[in-house]
């Protein structure tokens, strides 16, 4: 489990991230994963039978935001919004902007709708939300080992799912970024899509799931460290069934607590972001979506299951 810079990637700046190193051996349980992400129409079902509503269309509390002007606490979501010119990259908010009104109904912003994206991945979702439909559904997240065992498919040590090269044979393997990042992405998206693409739109991984890297985020379990491999190698051994660290530390904003997301999403490039390699790591705030964060559930193999495997 982890990631490590392949020599033939240094060209183009996919480089894997520090805290997904170093490479560890981990064991998991028999589970059952989603062949895809929770898509638009399952959590419309979910929504409607439990009346359920997301963290993004709620207003926020003056509480949990103090100091923050009246007018600010109004219900929305994080969007990306690409600038119109070149921008430093050691600043996101340059592309991301809060929108009042943007919810998993609406993407976007408020006018926007998901009308003839049943198919899509569902997004906006906040980790709770994403908890909500898990256990509506009978089942769970995943945690970050069981995910990234999954998305490899059975290929070990390879640096995407599908296996050594990005595009191989020049076909497009997954949703990811096309353009100058962060400024507005190819016109026509030459991997097909410009934004967010419908589930299972890509060939699926060697355990047949689908978008197992870009699209969008996926969240797992496991509150995120920096420093979580490194503690888990130090132990030394097989590290069996691991569930994350007790607790969250972030150096960057200590006082956020944030879950490990993974897969990468259709804004990750070799510009600035290439987490859709295998092994790499993501991080979110727990109460904050955005629109290309999703999410898919796992469950574990029952007893008659695996009597009937045997």
């Amino acid at each position: 489990m982890g990631a490590q810079d392949a020599p033939d990637m240094n060209d183009v700046a996919m480089h894997a991230t520090t805290d997904s190193r170093p490479i560890h051996r981990v064991y998991v349980d028999g589970f059952w994963m989603d062949k895809t992400d929770v898509t638009n129409e399952e959590f419309a079902k979910f929504a409607e039978a439990t009346s359920y509503v997301t963290v993004a269309e709620r207003k926020p509390r003056a509480e949990d935001f103090p100091g923050a002007p009246p007018e600010n606490l109004v219900a929305g979501s994080v969007v990306f919004s690409p600038p119109d010119h070149s921008v430093p990259l050691n600043d996101h908010f340059q592309w991301w902007s809060y929108v009042h009104g943007a919810s998993w109904r609406h993407p976007l912003r408020p006018d926007s709708n998901i009308k003839g994206k049943e198919k899509y991945p569902v997004v906006h979702v906040a980790y709770e939300d994403a908890l909500a439909y898990a256990k509506w559904a009978g089942k769970r997240l995943p945690t970050e080992a069981e995910w990234e065992f999954a998305a490899r498919g059975g290929l070990s040590g390879k640096p995407f799912v599908w296996g050594d090269q990005f595009r191989p044979g020049g076909k497009w393997m997954a949703n990811t970024y096309q353009g100058t990042f962060p400024m507005k992405g190819s016109d026509k998206g030459d991997d097909g899509f410009v934004g967010i693409a419908p589930v299972a739109h890509y060939p699926p991984n060697g355990y047949g799931l689908y978008d197992m890297a870009g699209n969008v985020w996926q969240w797992t379990s496991d509150w995120y460290r920096p420093d979580y491999y490194a503690r888990l190698a130090a132990v030394g051994g097989v590290a069996r069934n691991p569930q994350g660290p007790s607790s969250p530390y972030d150096p960057t904003e200590p006082t956020e607590k944030k879950k490990t997301q993974r897969g990468g999403s259709f804004l990750c490039t070799d510009q600035y972001c290439s987490r859709y390699i295998a092994g790499t790591r993501g991080k979110g705030e727990v109460s904050t979506g955005t629109n290309h964060l999703g999410f898919r559930c796992v469950k574990d193999v029952s007893i008659s299951n695996r009597s009937a495997v045997q």
